[in-house]
């Protein structure tokens, strides 16, 4: 069974409490916190204080996406604002085996993120050192994109690579997830559905993250 990841960047801020609460009493494994910082990508989300809010109201693990430059000047930061994951871009990080290092010494778990252009081999130097790969299925930048398809073969890759190094990682799968076609995306080897629209703009949120936590 996936874990399941809902983004809360597709939450309706006004009521972000109640949905916090919603997730919380749903299937939601993690809590996935998309932090951009209008550089990286074209789009500005949000920074640490709104990771410390969505911290207070859940134990659920909060796994927070770095799309910003310079990761490293905000690492502590994520930290004491509650983050359990941090996830950086491989794009971002000219000095990524450093990057790694400094999140795993502040006692969080290490993530990298690689945008749909960029090869998993490029991994191939980092994945035994690190927790988890955020395989990024749209673009990033902006929600409701419409999953990659090549993506498919990725993930494949992915975790024929993890399986080749004995790698721990987890292989999380951001941008387009929806109920339809995450079967498809855990049968090719996938760990974590990071899932926006599919979630928040359903007629029954608790019921699509039951689907997908069933994919």
């Amino acid at each position: 069974m996936p874990l399941v990841a809902p983004s809360l960047l597709f939450a309706d801020f006004l009521r972000l409490e109640e949905q916090c609460r919603m997730l919380n009493e749903s299937e939601t494994d993690w809590f996935h916190l998309d932090v951009m910082d209008g550089r990286f990508v074209p789009n500005i989300s949000f920074g640490p204080m709104i990771v410390e809010f969505i911290r207070k109201t859940t134990e659920k693990v909060c796994d927070v996406h770095l799309m910003i430059v310079e990761p490293e000047k905000y690492t502590e930061a994520f930290k004491n604002a509650g983050a359990d994951h941090l996830s950086v871009h491989i794009e971002a990080c000219p000095h990524l085996h450093r990057n790694i290092q400094q999140i795993k010494s502040l006692g969080m778990k290490a993530g990298v993120a690689i945008n749909p252009h960029t090869p998993v081999n490029a991994l191939s130097e980092i994945i035994r050192d690190i927790d988890q790969v955020i395989l990024m299925s749209v673009n990033p930048g902006f929600g409701g994109q419409k999953f990659i398809p090549h993506t498919m073969e990725k993930i494949r890759q992915l975790r024929k690579l993890i399986n080749e190094t004995g790698s721990k990682a987890l292989i999380e799968i951001d941008g387009g997830v929806t109920v339809e076609n995450a079967p498809e995306i855990v049968k090719a080897g996938a760990d974590v559905l990071v899932a926006g629209n599919a979630v928040f703009k359903s007629a029954d949120p608790k019921k699509a993250i039951a689907q997908l936590k069933h994919s």
